[in-house]
């Protein structure tokens, strides 16, 4: 057997073991708390999976709030919608997006160490099943309308 074979043959034993990579990246990022004695604000963006294996947002952390969980909004009785904590977090399948946005999923916090103004920065870490930590620099944006900016791919690139 020669060298150049058994190399050839370790390479593709290896590449073949390589395991399948979430590859995480955050745009168009923003945080909004409703007027400057709220106690609570909340994170919207959209999150892209590149890579070729299914991910999950399972966690947010910030030291700008007492706690942080992730959220959505749930019709209740009567039609009224809720918030609730989505405990298992939210799946970012590969090759595809999820989008944070107001009316739907997004980082919640609560008990706001002081006030947001617009401009401010929040430092957030969000925590992945494969991808592990990524931590963002979200700008406070007080002025955006719903639905302004989400998937017009316009935003910071952040990862």
């Amino acid at each position: 057997m020669s060298l150049k074979f058994t190399v050839s043959a370790a390479l593709a034993a290896c590449m073949a073991a390589a395991p399948a990579l979430a590859e995480i990246t955050v745009d168009d990022a923003y945080a909004r708390a409703a007027g400057k004695m709220a106690k609570a604000g909340a994170a919207f963006m959209m999150i892209h999976n590149s890579g070729d294996a299914d991910d999950r947002l399972i966690a947010a952390a910030s030291d700008v709030s007492k706690k942080v969980e992730l959220h959505t909004h749930i019709e209740g009785d009567g039609g009224v919608m809720k918030m609730v904590e989505v405990e298992e977090g939210f799946a970012i399948p590969a090759g595809g997006m999820h989008a944070l946005k107001r009316g739907g999923d997004h980082v919640m916090f609560m008990g706001l160490n002081g006030p947001w103004e617009h401009g401010d920065i929040v430092t957030v870490t969000l925590t992945f099943e494969q991808a592990g930590d990524i931590t963002l620099e979200i700008p406070v944006d007080l002025e955006r309308k719903p639905g302004m900016g989400m998937g017009s791919g316009h935003g910071q690139g952040n990862n």
